[in-house]
């Protein structure tokens, strides 16, 4: 049953049925980690094995040379890590293999994002796009300042509310240009495609100005959530290139293609990726790649609660 399927973490519709998630660990715990299979019970690295562009052929094609669009759009899977409202610092963790989402910690103490008024946690389902990174030795001829070792972020925008592990196909509408303690960590706005609103953003190129429109206050609220959500830890104000304003669509879909280049490298060993984790199963030619058994293996060596 669609009840049955939910539960054992299976979506109904769209991208997240293909995947599925497997819990290690205590929620609300250091030792939670959130894994992922693909529609063949096979466990894989969301990071590295789900497509960036959505609607490909992910045992055949990776990383994908076609796209699913809607209409004229296309369209790219995004991971979601943390649902809109909620506190916790879910992310994924870019350090271990596989990469499960887990519950960031600091110094052994897990970590929230505070409430700063009149936000109540993340202001929007949060999350990032699978096969894409942003470089820490590379200089961004925008901001200025490397990357900030992750992949890119998403604010997803839409009227419902996502859950942790969940892959949903959106449509990007435009980006804000984060400076984050001297590290250019983009962010982009985009809207889930099967999301009610999302016929209601349409322009060809303005997506920004119908966001404006139909949902007044949001990208302003954007703006300040990133440029104070730091200080109740004692950090400084963030910053912001182009002075805080956001950029349109096509700018958006370059700076994401930038990062999947920059991630292509690093999976084939073109670059250094430091500490990063390039453990996959699917990504050809990638001298990363694992077996089956060696992934399971992996997943099976956390332990379960």
């Amino acid at each position: 049953s669609r009840l049955l399927l939910a539960a054992r973490g299976w979506g109904c519709l769209g991208a997240m049925s293909r995947y599925s998630t497997e819990q290690r660990g205590r929620p609300n715990s250091p030792d939670y980690r959130l894994y992922f299979k693909n529609a063949d019970g096979k466990y894989i690295s969301p990071f590295h094995d789900i497509p960036l562009f959505a609607g490909s052929k992910e045992d055949k094609e990776i990383p994908a040379k076609r796209a699913k669009t809607t209409g004229s759009e296309v369209l790219f899977n995004m991971i979601v890590e943390a649902p809109r409202w909620t506190n916790a610092k879910m992310e994924i963790a870019t350090e271990e293999p596989l990469n499960p989402i887990k519950h960031d910690t600091k110094k052994g103490e897990l970590r929230y994002v505070a409430n700063i008024f009149p936000h109540k946690g993340y202001i929007w389902n949060y999350g990032a796009l699978p096969q894409t990174w942003e470089d820490p030795n590379h200089t961004d001829n925008v901001t200025g300042c490397c990357g900030d070792n992750d992949p890119i972020d998403v604010c997803e925008i839409g009227s419902k509310i996502l859950s942790s592990g969940e892959i949903v196909q959106v449509k990007v509408l435009g980006v804000l240009g984060l400076v984050d303690e001297g590290e250019t960590d983009w962010k982009i706005i985009a809207i889930s495609a099967d999301d009610p609103e999302a016929q209601k953003i349409h322009g060809k190129y303005l997506y920004i100005d119908d966001v404006r429109k139909h949902k007044p206050g949001y990208l302003e609220a954007t703006v300040d959530w990133f440029q104070s959500y730091k200080v109740p830890d004692g950090k400084p104000e963030n910053h912001f290139a182009f002075n805080g304003e956001f950029k349109n669509k096509d700018f958006a879909v370059e700076i994401i293609k930038s990062t999947h280049e920059h991630w292509k490298a690093l999976l084939h060993k073109k670059v250094d990726g430091g500490t990063i984790k390039c453990t996959n199963l699917l990504v050809s030619g990638s001298p990363f790649c694992c077996s089956e058994e060696d992934a399971r293996s992996i997943v099976q060596s956390v332990r379960i609660f």
